[in-house]
């Protein structure tokens, strides 16, 4: 019976050893640990520095010694089992916990799929399968919309120590992520026979990408569009469509590089000054908005792309500035005179207004009038018509009695 039991508590310590990977000594002394805490709780008065535990590997037999004499209380064994099995239970917790972060140590730097699980204030926590990880704002796409349960793809950044031990974050914002994307929807790009060169973005709004091919006969731009822009339009998919990419072919020429960098803009002229990295690109005057781009975004990513400072001038800008300036003078005396007239108009129409209210103001004060003069002078065989009283042109006087 004996050589049973030794069999059996040295199996399952081998296998608890084995299957979480944790070594069996260590197991061993958390067990011991975990024993004298039990001591203690029962005994809060003791000192544990005078107290130590023994284990048998064999039996699994524990007892107390105090000061090398065996004070193991009756019917402690049970006591001590379940200690030790909370306590192994968390140490395996906590031996794997370090054994998922060790693994994705190994993929900072990758794509993972992951799922909203909830919100923690302003991050969010997003499960990517082992174990969560955390978006903090400043990762996220702030044009973006996140709801529970939703799928997207991260960019792993780092493991690095918060208020609960080490934790994962993740993020949308980074190039690292775009890269990741075209590895994972361009053959190419994952085989290295299409190298990116250089990422710009601004997250959530526009992004330019620099290729290049490292064989001959593969057009690194056409790899990177697919047929039909099926491969561009799958990863601008997983911005949920919010995020425009241009692809630029990067060559040694730095001129026509910059020249590219500006696309979508066409027939650019650019002249470098290489000493103080300063690129001057002359634009068609219909092609001048296209070049900058809204709010200058355009122009800002292609000199973040190429490490030039873009200074944009447009051919026969002058005329076209002329131009709008006699347009804008014209529109505005035009404007002018319109206000004039209309001004005028509505001068003549409170007149004529005022001119209706006296008329219809004498026309009813003009019987009162009549009637009291009727009241006041002599009767006499004067005959007044209603046309007459009516009349406040001119006013009748008395006729005088011969």
């Amino acid at each position: 019976m004996p050589a049973v039991q030794r069999s059996e508590f040295a199996l399952a310590l081998n296998q608890v050893a084995t299957e979480r990977g944790v070594d069996v000594t260590v197991v061993l002394d958390t067990v011991r640990n975990a024993i004298v805490a039990a001591y203690r709780k029962d005994h809060p008065g003791v000192e544990l520095e005078e107290y130590t535990a023994e284990l048998n590997p064999n039996t699994g037999e524990a007892k107390i010694l105090h000061n090398g004499i065996d004070v193991t209380p009756p019917g402690f064994g049970r006591i001590a089992a379940q200690t030790a099995k909370q306590v192994i239970l968390q140490k395996i917790r906590e031996k794997e916990k370090e054994a998922i972060l060790s693994d994705y140590k190994l993929r900072i730097g990758t794509v993972v799929n992951g799922m909203v699980l909830r919100f923690a204030g302003p991050n969010v926590i997003v499960d990517i399968g082992k174990t969560e990880a955390i978006m903090p704002p400043q990762e996220q796409i702030q044009a973006e919309k996140y709801r529970l349960n939703q799928r997207l793809s991260v960019h792993l950044v780092e493991i690095r120590e918060g208020q609960r031990g080490e934790e994962v974050i993740v993020s949308r914002a980074s190039n690292g992520l775009l890269e990741g994307l075209f590895k994972r929807e361009v053959p190419e790009v994952s085989q290295g026979s299409v190298q990116i060169k250089a990422i710009v973005r601004e997250p959530g709004n526009r992004a330019k990408v620099a290729v290049a091919s490292t064989q001959p006969g593969i057009d690194p731009v056409g790899s990177c569009v697919g047929q039909k822009g099926v491969r561009i339009q799958a990863i601008i998919q997983e911005f949920s469509g919010l995020e425009k990419i241009d692809i630029i072919q990067w060559i040694d020429d730095q001129q026509t590089y910059v020249a590219n960098a500006l696309s979508p803009a066409k027939n650019v002229r650019v002249e470098l000054n290489e000493e103080e990295k300063v690129a001057h690109v002359f634009v068609p005057a219909d092609q001048l908005s296209l070049t900058i781009g809204g709010g200058g975004q355009n122009v800002r990513l292609a000199s973040k792309l190429t490490g030039y400072r873009i200074e944009i001038e447009g051919e026969g800008g002058e005329a076209v500035a002329e131009e709008a300036e006699v347009e804008s003078k014209a529109d505005a005396s035009e404007a002018e005179v319109a206000d004039e007239v209309k001004a005028k108009e509505e001068k003549k129409e409170d007149a004529k207004e005022a001119e209706e209210i006296v008329a219809e103001a004498v026309e009813i004060a003009a019987p009162e009038a009549a009637s009291e003069k009727t009241e006041t002078q002599p009767a006499d065989d004067t005959i007044v018509t209603p046309d007459e009283a009516a009349s406040p042109a001119v006013p009748t006087e008395p006729e005088k009695s011969e």
